[in-house]
Order: C-alpha cells, then structure tokens, then sequence
C-alpha cells in the first residue's frame, strides 16, 4: 500500500524516496510538483502551474501517481521519471564526447561562421550530417566528420536511413556511438569504417530506420 495520506511526514517521505532514487532533478522536466527545502530541512513541495504550495490531498495524488507502477505499489518506481532520468544522463554522457560549434566547425573547416551554418544546414537537409539542439545551442557530433571536419563518407549509407526516417537526433547519436547488440557489442560508427562490415551496419541502421518510421 502507499503510505497513509493523513500521517505526518508524507512530503518528507516522498523526498526522501525521490532523493534515493536520484530523480528529484528530473520532476519538473516531468511536469511534476517540485520541492525544495526551508531553513529546517523540510520539504516545501509546490505546483509547477501556480507556484502554490501542494496540501495534503495534493500530495496524497502525488504520492499514488508516483506509486501507479507495477502490481506491489510500496515497492513500485515511477516509470516514466526512470526514462526521464536515464535520457537525461545518457544526454550527459554524448555531451561529454567530442562535438564542434558553428563556430570551431568553421575553424576547422577554415570558413566563416556563416558559410559553416550554411553548409551544415544544407547537410542536415540532405540526411547527411547528425545536428543536435542543445540547450545551448547546436552541436555537430564530431564522430561523423573527417579530420578536415567533413562528413565521413563511409558513415553515409549509415547516417541517412536514420536522419531520413525521422529519427530523434539524440537517439540516433547515441545509436551510432554506443555498443549495439545485433552487431555483436560493436559500435556501429566505428565498425562502419570497416569495409568488410560496412554492408551490416547499414542493414543494421535501415532495420531501426524502419522500426522508427512505422513503430507500430
């Protein structure tokens, strides 16, 4: 059973909970009523549409909507904030691997910052270069370009069934970056350099493309 709505403490516990689990960060992300602590520690959860403090009964929602999950809700997990967490960690980890700016894409390149956004446009256009929006900004992955800063040709059967197909740019970067289990625990990017691979890691990516296009 969930805990009692009426004892004491049900905001505390939820925090706590949330806290051991390491998903309070991604609550408002969720749409979630948030928290944070006063002078002694306690909990002040509020609604993220009106600012306002949650009473009892709205943390008694809060507490089963949490606890929805599975057939044994005092062991249960909220799903949804799981994958929330685990997208954004996965985010973190991309982001701690090499990427250019418009502006050291077109150092690189030894073009102007504009002629750079251009050309990457164009090449987005044309399924043949990965562009991610940050909250920062727009990053080109650098996996996918030569030493010149051009896109790899031999990434390319690779790269566009995917970008073609609508694949979320997140998603099809760390695809292609991470060990992928129809490849045997290779990863796709690196074994696409490989000639006498090549042609199963594009059939491998026009298998995702399809599954992304018609997920039904």
């Amino acid at each position: 059973m969930t805990a009692d709505p009426s004892s004491p403490g049900l905001g505390e516990r939820l925090a706590r909970w949330l806290d051991d689990l390491g998903l309070t960060p991604h609550l408002a992300e969720a749409g979630l009523p948030t928290f944070v602590r006063d002078d002694e520690g306690l909990p002040r959860w509020s609604d993220p549409r009106t600012g306002l403090r949650l009473d009892d009964d709205q943390l008694a929602q809060l507490d089963r909507l949490l606890h929805q999950e599975g057939s044994e809700p005092e062991h249960a997990v909220p799903v949804p904030l799981l994958l929330i967490a685990r997208q954004a960690r996965v985010r973190q980890e991309l982001l701690d691997t090499p990427w250019l700016t418009y502006e050291t894409l077109g150092a690189l390149r030894g073009t102007s910052v504009n002629a750079t956004r251009f050309a990457v446009h164009k090449a987005q256009d044309a399924h043949r270069l990965l562009v991610v929006a940050t909250e920062t900004g727009t990053v080109v992955p650098a996996f996918q370009l030569t030493d010149s800063g051009e896109p790899r040709p031999d990434l390319q059967p690779v790269l566009a069934p995917l970008l073609a197909a609508g694949m979320d740019p997140w998603r099809a970067w760390a695809w292609l970056t991470q060990p992928v289990g129809l490849l045997g625990g290779q990863v796709p990017e690196r074994l696409a350099a490989d000639p006498d691979e090549a042609d199963l890691v594009r059939h491998a990516a026009v298998r995702l493309a399809e599954r992304v296009a018609d997920p039904g």
